[in-house]
């Protein structure tokens, strides 16, 4: 008889509870006292040893245990995967257990996350674990990461188990002649132990109204043992349906001889450690022979990442290899699907396609969803002490189903309430309200309450007084952006389009970014930690090879498409378009048709909440910046070149073109004042108290020198730089101490400052 040492991990919960996790396992126990616990987790391996010959593989001679830390700023992710971060970063401490192998490399576990890794260098642990622990939190919803702050940090103690090396070994015996080494490496085991699915969220793992789903894949995965995708929208349930026949099919597995087991791998695992050729492909069959040796089903999350991982194309690529071992009987997989996925597994690699058989969801109707819904509702009231009052839950779906029709129900419903539920637990609170839906909603999008609530009226008078004040001279600009903020306050907006598809027309500098801007800050802008305008220099992609960089190739997103899966409510400013490659404004004539872009794999991307905003100077060579009148010859001619340049279908597809007007004098002292009053708000001037007053004569030769025939308002911060700021920063650090006053700032042939005490 041979002895296995494993380390546990003992946490003091209370003076009566302690947790004990053994290490390697994933196992958790909860005793009153340390030897209580030893002794749970010593009768789990006999028990265990005994009747399924199944035992954990640790391979740390010697294991010791250390606290590595990390600063994280933990970040919430929305349904269509836009990031938000805290506003603060938090250190975490966590508890790792490492030592040296009988092989001679050296072998980190991290308990609580369930995992391990190798590594050659005791010098690298430290540097190692920090990386996985990173990447292992920020995976993580700020509450589970906030979870780990109060685990606090265990005591190392160990168990023995001893074992036969000789005893036939069953499916799970893990002895000399069997190390599951491929699959502890690559895969996770499910169904995952209750405590870490509590870790990673509060809600209840459960396929509420897909009963009958679960019953057919249930069916098919065991009795028919066929491969098996699951086909449906996102947020129609697929993983839900999955994880819950997992749990159905366990534990009437464990009391058949060689029963089923379940075993979830992410692709790039397999070829993210490959340096040499071939090796991914020996851990590949390393992988299927230990799967036939534990009965096991491997589920491939995201599959279609299969077709795009280990080969420079999807003949080469892991999923065409692991193709035989599918069709021969070896392998047996299951995965998820979007029903664009699946066109493109059928078009780039049919073969593979065809092994499998398909389960099909359907989106659900709206009392499914409502059922759902007070489901999670109930469960939130009794087993997390949360009330999510029932005009709440109608508010979120409303909403839901209006900003975010390309996904489905009920996975956006549940998302989004338990994000809700997230908050409320962080913040105290015991009942989630309208006021918290919506608060939560404008966190995650940006949109102002007069888009969400439909008590609050628009004025079109202080519509027009908003862009007025930010848009000096472009009553035409005004007047368009009104209507289009109009026709989306009333819900009449496509929801299948971009919100808005224009074109600014015009010479530079006469406003067109700054009225992107604007319109940005009144659609998007309530959301403080990011700019919801996305801008991307168009003249950087004047070549037709920048294609790719523009829309992303193979694994990669090009600018556009990270740019709105970063900011999917945003507005994208695409400046100087006509200096992009023509083969650009063909990439973008099913974007400004449709809202969406597909890649060669079936992911998209989606534009149907952005406002799409584009900037041309074509038919402006000749014209000046500055003038005193706007004709309508003037505004032809714009549009005549705009026809010219661009195809008729690329044309057709934008809702209007705004043309700008040369500015007036009186404009440019507009702009001017409102450039020297934006100055008030810098640091300098508001940590010391100060006030800040401009003459007229400042602004009148801040207006002569600012402004250019050819290149319009661009000059002008220049100017106020130079000739105000530069100097006037000269002066305050002269002046020592100076707070709390009334600064008067005039020009008479030099910069002229200075100050008033406040009444």
């Amino acid at each position: 008889m041979e002895k296995i040492t494993y380390p546990v991990l003992i946490y003091k919960i209370t003076d009566e509870a302690y947790l004990g996790v053994l290490v390697g396992s994933g196992y958790q126990v909860m005793e009153r006292d340390v030897r209580r616990v030893k002794d749970s987790l010593s009768d789990y391996l006999k028990r265990n040893y005994k009747k399924n010959d199944d035992y954990p593989f640790f391979e740390i001679g010697e294991a010791k245990m250390k606290a590595i830390g990390v600063n994280i700023r933990p970040t919430y992710t929305t349904n269509s995967g836009a990031i938000f971060p805290v506003s603060k970063e938090v250190r975490v401490e966590m508890p790792v257990v490492y030592g040296e192998t009988e092989k001679g490399i050296y072998q980190c576990h991290l308990p609580l996350f369930g995992g391990s890794f190798y590594y050659y260098d005791p010098r690298q642990l430290k540097v190692l674990a920090q990386h996985f622990i990173t990447v292992q939190l920020n995976e993580r919803e700020p509450e589970n990461v906030y979870r780990f702050l109060g685990y606090g940090m265990p005591e190392l103690e160990t168990v023995s188990l001893k074992v036969n090396y000789n005893r036939n070994q069953g499916w799970q015996g893990v002895g000399a002649q069997r190390k599951f080494d491929n699959l502890e490496r690559l895969t996770e085991r499910l169904p995952l132990p209750k405590s870490m699915q509590r870790r990673m969220s509060a809600l209840p793992q459960t396929a509420w109204e897909l009963e009958n789903k679960v019953a057919e894949l249930t069916e098919k995965l065991i009795t028919q043992k066929a491969n098996v995708l699951i086909v449906g929208k996102r947020g129609t349930g697929k993983s839900a349906i999955l994880q819950q026949a997992i749990r159905k099919i366990t534990p009437v597995s464990k009391r058949l001889d060689k029963g089923k087991t379940f075993w979830r791998m992410m692709p790039q695992r397999l070829t993210a450690s490959a340096k040499y050729l071939g090796e991914w492909q020996k851990a590949a069959e390393g992988l299927v022979e230990e799967l036939q040796a534990a009965n096991g089903i491997l589920w491939v999350v995201d599959i279609v990442t299969l077709l795009r991982t280990g080969g420079s194309g999807p003949e080469t690529s892991v999923a065409a290899y692991l193709q035989t071992f599918i069709q021969s009987g070896k392998l047996q997989m299951v995965g998820e699907v979007t029903p664009s996925e699946l066109e493109s597994l059928r078009r780039l690699l049919p073969g593979f396609a065809e092994t499998f058989q398909l389960v099909q969801l359907e989106e659900m109707t709206e009392v499914q969803v409502f059922s759902i819904l007070k489901k999670l509702a109930e469960y939130s009231t009794s087993n997390l002490k949360i009330n999510i009052l029932p005009d709440a839950l109608q508010l979120g779906y409303r909403l839901l189903k209006r900003y975010y029709p390309y996904e489905s129900f009920p996975g956006k419903g549940i998302k989004f309430f338990g994000q809700c539920i997230n908050i409320a637990q962080i913040e105290g609170k015991n009942v989630i309200s309208k006021d918290d839906v919506i608060r939560n909603f404008t966190r995650q999008t940006g949109l102002p309450d007069l888009f969400l609530r439909d008590e609050i009226l628009l004025k079109k008078e202080k519509l027009h007084a908003y862009f007025n004040e930010k848009i000096m001279g472009q009553p035409a600009a005004t007047e368009k952006l009104s209507n289009i903020i109009q026709v989306f306050k009333a819900g009449l907006n496509n929801p299948y389009k971009p919100i808005a598809t224009l074109l600014f027309a015009g010479p530079t500098g006469v406003g067109k970014t700054a009225t992107a801007q604007a319109l940005a800050n009144f659609f998007f802008g309530q959301n403080k930690q990011r700019n919801p305008l996305v801008r991307i220099d168009m003249s950087e992609y004047q070549s037709p090879s920048q294609l790719y960089r523009f829309i992303g190739f193979g694994k990669e997103p090009g600018a556009l498409v990270k740019a709105i899966r970063e900011r999917p409510f945003a507005v994208l400013l695409l400046d100087e378009v006509e200096k992009a490659s023509s083969v650009i404004f063909d990439a973008l004539l099913t974007v400004l048709d449709e809202g969406v872009m597909t890649d060669n794999f079936g992911r998209q991307t989606n534009f149907r909440n952005t406002i799409i905003i584009m900037t041309s100077n074509l038919g402006a060579s000749n014209r000046k910046s500055v003038g005193f009148s706007e004709t309508t010859s003037t505004q032809a001619k714009y549009e005549s070149a705009i026809q010219k340049f661009f195809r008729p279908e690329f044309i057709n597809r934008i809702d209007g073109i705004i043309t700008f007007n040369p500015l007036k004098r009186a404009d440019i002292q507009k702009i001017t004042l409102k450039e020297l009053n934006d100055l008030k708000q810098r640091e300098g001037f508001t940590k010391r108290n100060l006030t800040l007053e401009f003459s007229e004569n400042l602004i009148a030769y801040l207006s002569e020198i600012g402004f250019d025939e050819k290149y319009g308002a661009r000059p002008l911060q220049r100017a106020i730089d130079r000739q105000v700021m530069q100097p006037l920063a000269v002066w305050l650090l002269a002046q020592g101490d100076l707070s709390d006053v009334i600064l008067k700032i005039d020009w008479d042939g030099e910069l002229v400052i200075s100050y008033l005490d406040r009444i």
